[in-house]
């Protein structure tokens, strides 16, 4: 999974952040966030800027990974996670764990 690690210490997460932190553009952030708004509902300061929660930011983590790394569609990606949101949550954690036991395995094969 290309985005970063990320650590729930900030209220809000701007549209920038949040797309630094999955590894995609402002523009597809602001997209996903019009396709999903039962789970992404940004809150807005005073200039009128997107500020995305914690949860928000788990949400587009599993939408990045039904619509990417799946190759789902959109309908498809918002049909899962309303049917099985939980599953789906689970599954992005185990996958985004495994590939950093990964990356940190190849740090110490390397170094070796």
């Amino acid at each position: 999974m290309p985005y970063k690690e990320y650590k729930p210490e900030k209220l809000y997460y701007t549209i920038g952040e949040v797309a630094e932190i999955i590894g995609e553009n402002t523009s597809l952030v602001r997209f996903w966030a019009q396709k999903f708004p039962e789970y992404i509902k940004p809150a807005r300061n005073k200039k009128g800027n997107r500020l995305f929660t914690a949860d928000d930011l788990s949400n587009f983590r599993l939408i990045y990974y039904l619509v990417k790394e799946r190759g789902m569609t959109l309908e498809g990606a918002a049909k899962r996670m309303k049917d099985n949101k939980e599953g789906v949550d689970r599954r992005v954690d185990v996958i985004e764990s495994l590939t950093g036991i990964k990356e940190r395995l190849t740090e110490i094969s390397n170094m070796l």
